[in-house]
């Protein structure tokens, strides 16, 4: 997705980190380029509000069940391995969790 608008912040690369800005799991300096950025492109707004939204939901409707850890710690090594580049997430993830 782009506005075909440029940014000092590429769509691309805020979409492809938008989980880690909605999850406060990048720097500030970061955050502040993403805000700036929200500010200036509607279809990002847009779709940070669609995705927090959904975020919300989840965690009001899912947030109550406990989690067992041996599935937390395979899904964490998965999200690792995705980010490191060593897998993508259709690299048999049905069957790395199973």
């Amino acid at each position: 997705m782009s506005c075909g608008e440029p940014h000092e912040t590429d769509c691309s690369e805020v979409l492809d980190h938008l989980y880690e800005y909605l999850d406060h799991e990048m720097p500030d300096p970061d955050c502040t380029k993403f805000e700036v950025h929200f500010e200036e492109c509607s279809p990002c707004l847009e779709k940070y509000g669609l995705e927090q939204a959904v975020k919300k939901l989840v965690k009001r409707c899912c947030g109550h069940d406990d989690v067992p850890s041996d599935l937390r710690a395979k899904v964490m090594g998965r999200i690792e391995l995705i980010r490191s580049g060593d897998a993508t997430p259709e690299d048999g993830f049905g069957n790395s969790l199973a």
